[in-house]
């Protein structure tokens, strides 16, 4: 088990106190670093949480388990499990209340021992004289022995065994039900010896008394009842245990404010070790029915009579030269009044708890692990499996980390993104147990062709729609994930692994030491480090030669960029460890949910549909109208042009197409199919929908052309065209589903890989190469261009520029190119990306002149 570092502080509070100053204190160094290097919030933030988080989580270790403990191993003991034990790490109120916890598990364990030893002794030893008994009369009945004297008087002692038997049970049941009075009253002790004495003579024993009062008219003040019964108890145990012809003391000796009463025997005397275990029900030595003809009771009824008296009984070493048992009962002259006493589980000389044995605790006992906090947090998304540690995957994570320290600060996106970017999947890839499987190699593969169009493009809007597209497909493919929900909750657990893995993450960081003892080196590496730092700079500030080396060897500190770099390690180095733990135990993305509940009625699900259908129809009616009656009865109708018309409301039916599939699936989930025409209508209504969606569709892309042609093409217009593409896409194929009936499980993962297709072939295309050469087409038909926007785009542009350009004016050539220069990749390896280089190579062959004033106000692209 890991060290807790708070562990010897005795105060709860005071922990809290230094691990809140403890937190606050590493986040004010981290923030006020970061500000002072300029680090940007987005990266600062997050990093600055995150130690603080570590510090905590470090200092924070074992707080709090106790009391998760205390929690289960409560259930376990309610099962009947009493075996079940706490930690006892802390010294603090968790630890006290620990070791509570464990005293009272350990008395109630005893307690269960102790009924169950009851009621297997008790049937035992009622079982003998019964047994014994029904032979006696038996033999009687039947005729096998003849109706004697001594026939009866075996009956007669089997039938007082049992006698004596069942009112020793009832003795002890009124003091465990605290129904056992106490009544004082002044007692002659010399004669209540005297008759306790004549009534063991009765019994016929061999053994001779021997009774000692000093002083001889000595008065108690005790119960006469309880106290005769226990002088009764010991002077028939004494008796059963001596040989023939033995002598039994009893004595009774005033001793100060108190009295002592001591029986001996000569018997064979009771070993030190069980002079305890003696006193408990059924603690005879030689177990029950050991053939001294005792119930096992006396000694337990004499020792709470002691209690109840306010004193206590136990056995002694016998005097000098003689052997055999010797009890000594320690009481009270005056004992106070008491109206009831209720049994100890464990009843020991004054009342007090038994002592632990030296030995520890019993081997039976069994620690309880723990539940963790977030087990209780996560519970059935993210259920606490067995992960074993993987050093592997915390060193790849670290190295990614400090690999994108190195290549990304002050570079653009180019081939050190993509090489952080490779390391980061291959993490990611070692890490999943399911990387064999098609759909994770799929999402593999196509994260990494994501990923390349870092390497391939330098429009940024482009590259970073790719990245995001390529994490979230790496996470689908790490998580399985099948349902739309299941890729939304993807996205949303990568963040939280970061929590999740805490625990993963400390057994991994504890294998490194191997044997768990992270806490220790940490401070081992803090000493060292102190150490380091403090007498270093004592020996370099006092030698000039010493100073020279170390300004070589050694960092400069105060640099701004390498806080930067810090910062970003930690950062990169903990998104790739939180996705590598995510896809090393992946979450439950995929609920199970219970099936889909129909309607009772087909118009329930069918009249929505139906009026969705009939708005679609009118939409498409107006559409015909504008097509036969020409755009002068849409001027004359409402005023617009038709370049105006196809203008408005291109946003609309996108979101209109997404609606719809919605509308979609929610009928397909609430459509009743028991019978062919329940299938017959779905199928029917949903195939109309979509076929009208689809002329939608194809309505939504035609404006988008008309107006591109009518006012220019950007890279929104083209974006928002490949969207609804995609949709339209989506709509067909949900159609197709519905014309051969099958269900549509597969349609979240159709929708992902699709999209994510449609984004590559955006990528292939180069999205700014092609609005730049759209729109020089467009000028050369229509003699309309904005510059402005052209100087906009990134070195993707350039080569269609340069090459399309060349039969622009000279002035307008001028505006296109303005502001374009060489980058100069040949000094930076790290930062080469090919949209980039090939800008190079075509402005190296093209004549920049300075463009004349007024560039941007030739022309404008609504």
């Amino acid at each position: 088990m890991t060290p807790q570092p708070l562990a010897p502080v005795g105060s709860i509070k005071v922990k809290l106190g230094l691990l809140v100053a403890a937190s606050v204190l590493v986040a004010a160094t981290v923030a006020t670093l970061g500000r002072a290097a300029g680090v940007p919030a987005w990266l600062g933030i997050p990093v600055t949480v995150a130690l603080a988080l570590a510090v905590t989580q470090l200092l924070a270790v074992g707080m709090t388990s106790p009391l998760r403990q205390m929690t289960a191993a409560a259930r376990r003991m309610a099962t009947g499990d009493h075996a079940v034990r706490v930690a006892e790490t802390s010294r603090d109120e968790v630890g006290e209340l620990a070791r509570a916890f464990n005293t009272m598990a350990r008395e109630l364990a005893s307690v269960d021992r102790q009924r169950r030893e009851l009621v297997a002794n008790v049937s035992h030893e009622l079982r003998t004289p019964l047994t014994g008994l029904r032979a006696v009369l038996e033999n009687l009945v039947d005729g096998v022995g003849p109706a004697d004297p001594a026939a009866l008087q075996a009956a007669l002692d089997q039938a007082e065994r049992t006698s004596g038997l069942v009112e020793d049970l009832l003795d002890l049941a009124r003091v465990d039900a605290g129904r056992a009075p106490l009544t004082p009253q002044p007692v002659r002790l010399a004669g209540l010896l005297a008759d306790a004495v004549a009534e063991a003579k009765v019994l016929g024993r061999p053994v001779s008394y021997d009774v000692r009062v000093e002083p001889a008219d000595l008065v108690v003040a005790a119960d006469p009842a309880r106290l005769r019964q226990l002088v009764a108890n010991l002077l028939d145990n004494a008796s059963r245990h001596s040989p023939a012809g033995a002598k039994v003391r009893v004595s009774g000796v005033q001793a100060g404010e108190r009295y002592l009463l001591e029986v001996a025997d000569e018997g064979p005397g009771v070993p030190t070790t069980d002079r305890e275990r003696v006193f408990e029900r059924f603690g005879a030595l030689g177990g029950a029915g050991d053939g001294t003809g005792g119930t096992g009771l006396g000694l337990a009824i004499a020792r709470w009579v002691s209690d109840l008296h306010g004193g206590t009984i136990g056995f002694v070493d016998p005097e000098a030269d003689r052997s055999g048992a010797r009890v000594r009962v320690d009481l009270p002259l005056a004992p106070r009044e008491r109206v009831t006493v209720t049994a100890p589980s464990s009843p020991v000389p004054g009342g007090e708890a038994p002592e632990e044995p030296a030995e520890g605790p019993d081997p039976a006992d069994r620690p309880v692990a723990p539940p963790g906090l977030l087990d209780e947090l996560f519970a059935g998304f993210w259920p606490a499996r067995a992960v074993p540690p993987r050093v592997g995957l915390l060193a790849g994570a670290v190295a990614t980390g400090v690999l994108a320290a190195a290549l990304l600060p002050d570079r653009g996106l180019g081939l050190g993104t993509f090489l952080v970017l490779l390391a980061a999947g291959g993490v990611l890839v070692a890490a999943s147990p399911h990387r064999r499987e098609p759909w994770t190699a799929a999402c593999a593969a196509l994260s990494l062709l994501l990923a390349a169009t870092a390497l391939l493009r330098d429009a940024e809007w482009l590259v970073v729609l790719c990245l995001l597209a390529g994490v979230a497909t790496a996470l689908c493919g790490a998580t399985r994930a099948r349902t739309a929900a299941g890729i939304v909750l993807s996205g949303l657990a990568w963040p939280l692994a970061g929590l999740r893995g805490l625990p993963w993450l400390g057994r991994t960081v504890g294998t490194l030491t191997g044997l768990g003892r992270g806490a220790a080196v940490l401070r081992t590496v803090v000493w060292s480090v102190l150490g380091l730092v403090v007498f270093g700079a004592l020996l370099v500030s006092a030698d000039a030669l010493l100073a020279r080396w170390a300004d070589a060897v050694v960092p400069d500190l105060t640099s701004d960029l390498l806080v930067a770099r810090v910062f970003l390690t930690v950062a990169v180095g903990g998104v790739v460890l939180a996705a590598a733990y995510l896809a090393l135990d992946p979450p439950r993305v995929d609920r199970t949910e219970r099936g889909p509940r129909p309607v009772a009625r087909r118009f329930e699900w069918l009249a929505p549909v139906l009026v969705v259908i009939g708005v679609f129809a009118v939409f498409l009616a107006a559409q015909a109208t504008v097509v036969l009656a020409g755009h002068d009865h849409l001027r004359r109708t409402t005023g617009l042009t038709y370049a105006e018309y196809v203008h408005q409301g291109f946003g609309q039916l996108t979101v209109a197409t997404a609606l719809t599939l919605l509308v979609v699936w929610a009928a397909a989930r609430k459509a009743p199919r028991a019978t062919p025409a329940d299938r017959a209508w779905l199928r029917g209504a949903l195939g109309l929908l979509c076929l009208e969606t689809l002329v939608v569709v194809a309505s939504a892309l035609y404006r988008m052309h008309l107006y591109q042609e009518a006012y220019g093409f950007t890279r929104l217009r083209l974006l928002v065209d490949v969207v609804e593409g995609w949709l339209g896409l989506l709509v067909l194929a949900v159609l197709l589903a519905c014309l051969v009936g099958r269900r549509t499980t597969w349609f979240p993962r159709f929708a992902l890989v699709s999209g994510v297709v449609a984004l590559l072939g955006l990528a292939a295309v180069n999205p700014d190469a092609w609005v730049a050469e759209h729109n020089l087409e467009r000028y050369a038909d229509t003699g309309r261009l904005d510059p402005a926007y052209l100087q906009g785009l990134s070195d993707d542009a350039v080569p269609a520029l340069v090459d399309r350009s060349a039969d622009l004016p000279d002035d307008l050539r001028a505006c296109v190119l303005a502001g374009r220069e060489r980058t100069g990749q040949d000094g930076d390896v790290w930062e080469w990306n090919l949209g980039r280089s090939r800008a190079d190579d075509a402005l190296a062959g093209a004549t920049l002149t300075e463009p004349a004033a007024g560039c941007a106000s030739r022309t404008t692209v609504d």
